[in-house]
C-alpha cells in the first residue's frame, strides 16, 4: 500500500491513546497498534527511512511541512515528552514499534510527574527519536520555553470525554473509570512544559459546561498542589482523579437548577447540597477502588469548622485529600463566571482563601496552596476559547451562598 504520513500520524496518536486506555494483551490495544504498524510499513515502501520533526504547532516530514497538521496537538505534546525528531530506520519490526509506543507512553504520562518510573531502553532500536539540536550536542537546562509556547493545544479533546463522561453516568449510571485517568494523566502532560511546572487552567466558555471545566481545573490545582507539597507520583495521580471527580454528582441535579441567574430557593439549595453524597454513591457503585476519590466527592464542601454541607451528625476530621481539594475548588469557582455573579479578580481570591484559614479552610493546606499561586502565578496558562466570554472586572457578591 502507498504510504501517507497524515494518517500514519493519526493511527499513532489512536495507538497511542488506545494503550492509554487498555491493559496489554486487550484486542483494542492490540488492533490499534498493527493499524499505526501497517501504515508505518507502507510508508517505508515509499521512503525508506521516515523522518518526522515536531517544532511547536508545526509537523514536518523530511523537509516539507505538512498542512494538514498545522496546530496538531500531539504535536506540541510529543515535543514536551522530549520527542522532536522522529526516524525509522529500515527493517523496523512489530515488537520494535511496540516497545517504541511504550516508551512515548510512559514519557508523556508517568514521566512528567516521576522520572523513576520510567523504564529506560537498553538495547539499540531501528526507531530513534529525541531533541532537535546539532548532532552531540547537549540541551540547555536554562533555556526553558516560555509559557506561551508550551501549551499550544486546548485539551479540546479531554474536556469532550469528560463531556462524554458525564453523559454516560446520566444514562447508565456507570462510570467509565479508564477514560477519567486518561484524562488525568493528559493534565499532567499539559502541566509539566520543557523545564518548569505549568497550570493550564480552562477559561469557561458556557455556563453549561461548567461542570466540566472546573473538574479539569480542579484535578490540575489538586495535582499541583500535591507535587508542590512534596507528594509521590501515585498520591499525586490519585489526587488529580479524585479532583476530577468531586462533582460528579451534579450530574443527576437538573440543569435549570445548576445554571439559575440568582440565589437558589430553599428546594433548589437542597437538591444542589445533595449532590456531594451523590457523587460518592456513583463513584462506590462504579469502582470500589476508588475509595479515596468518592471521599473527597462526599467531603469537599465540609469546612473546617464543621459548616457547610453534608452536615454529619456528628463531628468529623475531613480526609487531607478533601481539604485539599476543597481549596482548590473554591479558588476555581471564584475566578470563573458563574451565572448568579462574575468572576473575582485574581488579586481578591487569595487574600479571601488566606482570610478564611482556620474557619473554612485547614490552614496547613491553604496556606501552602497561595505560596504555591503566589510563586507560580506566572506560570498559569489560561487556555483561551475564540468564543469564551472575557471576565468583567470587580468583586462580585453571590447572595452568600457557598461557591457550588
Amino acid at each position: 500500500m502507498s504510504g501517507d504520513p497524515v494518517k500514519f500520524l493519526g493511527s499513532l496518536a489512536q495507538a497511542l491513546a488506545g494503550m492509554s486506555l487498555y491493559a496489554e494483551g486487550h484486542p483494542a490495544r492490540d488492533r490499534g497498534i498493527d493499524v499505526a504498524f501497517e501504515q508505518l510499513g507502507g510508508l517505508q515502501q515509499d521512503t525508506a527511512t521516515p523522518l518526522f520533526t515536531f517544532l511547536g504547532d508545526e509537523v514536518v516530514y523530511g523537509k516539507t511541512p505538512i498542512r494538514e497538521l498545522k496546530a496538531w496537538d500531539w504535536s506540541m505534546r510529543l515535543a514536551q515528552a522530549g520527542i522532536q525528531r522522529l526516524e525509522f530506520q529500515p527493517g523496523v519490526t512489530r515488537e520494535e514499534f511496540e516497545t517504541f509506543l511504550d516508551e512515548v507512553l510512559a514519557r508523556l504520562t508517568l514521566a512528567t510527574i516521576d522520572t523513576s518510573e520510567v523504564r529506560q531502553q537498553g538495547k539499540r532500536s531501528s526507531i530513534k527519536f529525541g531533541s532537535v539540536g546539532i548532532r552531540g550536542e547537549q540541551p540547555n537546562p536554562q533555556a526553558a520555553l516560555p509559557v506561551e509556547a508550551t501549551i499550544r493545544f486546548s485539551l479540546g479533546e479531554e474536556a469532550e470525554a469528560i463531556r462524554w463522561m458525564h453523559e454516560e453516568v446520566k444514562a447508565h449510571g456507570g462510570l467509565p473509570l479508564a477514560e477519567a485517568e486518561a484524562v488525568v494523566r493528559s493534565l499532567s502532560v499539559a502541566m509539566h512544559g520543557e523545564q518548569q511546572i505549568v497550570l493550564p487552567l480552562l477559561h469557561l466558555k458556557e455556563f453549561d459546561q461548567y461542570t466540566t471545566t472546573h473538574s479539569m481545573n480542579v484535578s490540575v490545582l489538586a495535582m499541583a498542589l500535591a507535587e508542590y507539597l512534596g507528594m509521590g507520583a501515585k498520591d499525586v495521580r490519585a489526587f488529580g482523579v479524585a479532583g476530577l471527580l468531586h462533582d460528579l454528582g451534579k450530574t443527576r441535579i437538573p440543569l435549570e437548577i445548576l445554571t439559575k441567574p440568582g440565589k437558589l430557593t430553599p428546594d433548589e439549595r437542597e437538591v444542589m447540597n445533595a449532590h456531594p453524597a451523590q457523587g460518592a454513591r456513583i463513584i462506590l457503585e462504579a469502582e470500589d477502588k476508588l475509595d479515596l476519590a468518592a471521599v473527597v466527592a462526599y467531603e469537599h464542601h465540609i469546612m473546617l469548622n464543621g459548616g457547610g454541607y453534608p452536615r454529619p451528625h456528628y463531628g468529623r476530621t475531613c480526609h487531607r485529600a478533601s481539604n485539599l481539594v476543597h481549596v482548590c475548588d473554591v479558588y476555581d469557582a471564584l475566578r470563573t463566571n458563574r451565572p448568579y455573579r462574575d468572576a473575582w479578580e485574581a488579586e481578591k481570591i487569595l487574600p479571601y482563601l488566606e482570610g478564611r484559614a482556620g474557619m473554612e479552610f485547614d490552614p496547613e493546606v491553604v496556606a501552602p496552596f497561595i505560596a504555591m499561586m503566589r510563586k507560580w502565578e506566572p506560570r498559569v496558562a489560561v487556555l483561551q476559547d475564540e468564543q469564551a466570554p472575557v471576565a468583567p472586572t470587580g468583586v462580585p457578591t453571590n447572595g452568600g451562598q457557598q461557591p457550588t
